[in-house]
Formats: structure tokens, C-alpha cells, sequence
């Protein structure tokens, strides 16, 4: 379950199977009120490690290695551009959790895959993130399996579940993916059946219609948070004018 995520063709990728939740290493205030948070984002690689050595924990390390269940994993980043610089964030989450998970796990970070556009997301909108999905493009080793890694989960789909698809659609496997931090309630991607049910009770055929006709796919699609956002919305003409205007002003 989870988005279609989106190839650098511009083509929706279809990601079977079911995907466990993601790993948040620690909450948000421990990230960001951190001294080296802002700096290691813009690019500071110094500040970088040193934010992880304060925030990732032995329990998150081992959560990981029980998930992995002994595989040999890539620890596949996001590279990231943003507005401040390169986000540094999640190449040295990467490096850390490699260098960890070396002694108990076989790992190695992936340097082959690369996101190719810049979607903006930082300090954006639901609506922004919707309307503009994260695209990646780059070598994927075929038959190996994954972990994925990110500074941030917000809405899912906008970065990991896109990267999931260009490595399952080219004959890759991800195991699960990892971030420093995020919303408890943005580690699960795939919608649940309530909040599902909640948002075509509110908001009916004609939004997920329209919601098909530009996105290609309908709620089920959906990661949890963006449904609960929709479903929050007032009306369908809240919803179709809010993700128009995110469209063009991230075109502009």
C-alpha cells in the first residue's frame, strides 16, 4: 500500500505489498531545538554528526536491527536540495546508522540514487506538498534490499514512498525506511480503513474523482496524513482550490 510514487519520467510508480512504519528516531523538539540542527541542515557536516551523536538512540538502533532481521541493506539517503544549501541531514543519518549497525548488521550507504528536482518541502504547506511530488532518478541495485532514510516524515509520499518506488521499479527491494524525526502519526503511509471511510463520507466521489483525474489515483493512495488533512478540509472547492494555487505557485 502507499502513493504511487512518481519516476523521472513524470510516471506514477505502483508499489505492492504492504509497508512497515517508519522508524522515527526522535521528536521533533529534541531535532530542531538542538544547537547543530540548523547549521547541519544547510550543510555543516561537523554540526551534522554531532546532531545525530545527541539524538539517535540505542533503541532506535536496535528497532532497526530487528526490522533488518539480518539482511544486508543498503542505507539509502535522501539527497536533498534546500533553499539554505544541501540538506545534510539525512546523509549523515545514513552514515551513522551504518557505522552502528556495521558490528551487528551487514550496511553500506547508497551514493547511486539522487532526488532530481527541488520540491520545496521544507517549512511548506500539506497543500505544497501534495501538489508537488519529490522525483528521483539514479542506479538501483537489482535483487538488493533497502533502507531508507530521511531527516523528516510529514506526509509520507512527497519523499520516501517516492524513492521507494524508483527502487521497487527497478528491481530493488526496501525493507523499511528510518527518519530523525517527525509527527507519530506521519509513520504510517498507508491510509487506515477509518480515516478512509471518514474522508469519502465527508467528501464523496466527486473530490476523489478529481483527485484521480489529476493525481492518478484515488484515497486509497493516500498516506494517512495527507487523508487527514482532506478530511479536515471544508468543502471539495477548499480542497481543489487550495492544491490548484500550490501547483502554481510551485511551477512559478
Amino acid at each position: 500500500k502507499g502513493q504511487l510514487p512518481i519516476s523521472a519520467s513524470g510516471r506514477p510508480i505502483a508499489c505492492p505489498g504492504v509497508f512497515p512504519d517508519v522508524i522515527i528516531a526522535n521528536n521533533i523538539a529534541a531535532v530542531t531545538h538542538n544547537a547543530a540542527y540548523r547549521t547541519a541542515k544547510a550543510g555543516d557536516i561537523p554540526a551534522a554528526m554531532r546532531l545525530m551523536d545527541d539524538t539517535l538512540s540505542t533503541k532506535t538502533l536496535n528497532r532497526v536491527i530487528a526490522a533488518l532481521k539480518g539482511r544486508h541493506a543498503i542505507v539509502q539517503p535522501v539527497h536533498a536540495l534546500e533553499a539554505e544549501g544541501v540538506n545534510r541531514l539525512p546523509s549523515a543519518l545514513a552514515e551513522a546508522l551504518e557505522g552502528r549497525l556495521r558490528p551487528r548488521a551487514a550496511a553500506r550507504v547508497g551514493t547511486e540514487i539522487v532526488q532530481v528536482n527541488n520540491a520545496g518541502h521544507t517549512g511548506a504547506s500539506g497543500w505544497h506538498r501534495i501538489a508537488s511530488p519529490t522525483v528521483f532518478d539514479g542506479v538501483v541495485e537489482e535483487g538488493m534490499a533497502y533502507l531508507l532514510v530521511d531527516d523528516f516524515v510529514g506526509q509520507g509520499r512527497h519523499t520516501i514512498d517516492n524513492l521507494r518506488g524508483h527502487i521497487i521499479a527497478n528491481g530493488g527491494e526496501v525493507l523499511l525506511a528510518v527518519t530523525l524525526t517527525g509527527a507519530p502519526y506521519s509513520a504510517k503511509l498507508a491510509p487506515s480503513s477509518p480515516t478512509v471511510a471518514a474522508l469519502r463520507a465527508r467528501h464523496g466521489g466527486p473530490l476523489e474523482n478529481w483527485y484521480r483525474e489529476i493525481f492518478g489515483y484515488g484515497f486509497e493512495r493516500l498516506t494517512e496524513s495527507e487523508a487527514r488533512n482532506l478530511a479536515r478540509a471544508e468543502n471539495i472547492d477548499v480542497i481543489r482550490n487550495r492544491i490548484t494555487q500550490a501547483r502554481f505557485e510551485a511551477n512559478r
